[in-house]
């Protein structure tokens, strides 16, 4: 018997990326604990895909194509949220692109792109919402950062790592300034999960799974469905004395030093 206090019945969440991933996840899981979820992606065929998922368990959903690095599409989006719903009270922020390139040969298009994406769309997103959040006195925004928001890896992600990092600090402003007025902000950081983009990184660079596996002293990879117990805790009552928190999702990844290793580590040595 689930505890009451993670009970999201007849609450409206929106989710963006929820086509595929653990935005779906996040969505599904929103959905097994109680709420009504609005689907937000640029896949439109992949997020009908997840509201028939949805409605098959009893919940309302609505899926929108959504191009989160749009500030028109998430106001827009927000404007549908309020014809459908007439509030909103969790909202998960896990969609946005993130490329990849050397900072020496980086073209600046790129990097305003990566920060349209991961920072600008966000902030909007975080904006409506957090104006109907305080309106209504009570909501929970999850925003989803990366454990390269928090040190670098490496490999051409400074971009992405620029961006995330204004992600992870874009929470604890936000939290700051709305806990007051009952709104809580909090971020979760992933560690590498499973997805289609990384199975085709490894089948394209297979010794990648190992330089992962080396910093993750849990000794394997995310599965996408171990978003959804933060991501629950998070939106419930559960948390309701929690904001501004960082939340590792990463087997342990940002507590192993650089030089560390751990039992059955690929990199283990005598």
């Amino acid at each position: 018997m689930s505890h009451h206090l993670f009970d999201l019945s007849d609450r409206i969440a929106m989710v963006s990326g929820a086509a595929s991933g653990m935005g779906r996840q996040m969505a599904i899981g929103f959905a097994e604990a109680g709420a009504n979820v609005v689907l937000a992606d640029l896949n439109l065929e992949g997020v009908e895909v997840t509201a028939h998922e949805i409605e098959a368990m009893g919940r309302r959903a609505l899926p929108i194509k959504c191009d989160v690095s749009d500030v028109a599409h998430v106001r827009a989006l927000y404007e549908s949220i309020d014809n459908e719903f007439r509030r909103v009270d969790v909202v998960g922020n896990v969609a946005g692109e993130g490329h990849m390139g050397r900072p020496e040969e980086l073209p600046v298009e790129t990097l305003q792109e990566v920060l349209n994406n991961l920072v600008v769309g966000r902030f909007i997103s975080c904006q409506e919402a957090g104006r109907r959040m305080i309106e209504q006195g009570k909501g929970s925004i999850i925003n989803f950062g990366s454990i390269g928001g928090w040190n670098s890896l490496g490999r051409g992600h400074t971009p992405y790592g620029m961006a995330m990092a204004a992600g992870i600090q874009m929470s604890r402003e936000l939290s700051t300034e709305w806990a007051s007025r009952g709104v809580r902000v909090n971020a979760i950081l992933p560690a590498q999960v499973w997805n289609q983009g990384l199975k085709d990184r490894v089948a394209a660079v297979p010794e990648l799974e190992d330089t992962f596996l080396g910093g993750i002293p849990m000794g394997r990879l995310g599965e996408p469905e171990e978003i959804k117990g933060p991501a629950i805790f998070l939106a419930s009552d559960a948390s309701s004395f929690v904001t501004g928190a960082i939340l590792p999702m990463d087997g342990g990844n940002l507590a192993l030093n650089a030089g560390g290793t751990y039992p059955g580590s690929p990199r283990m040595y005598a």
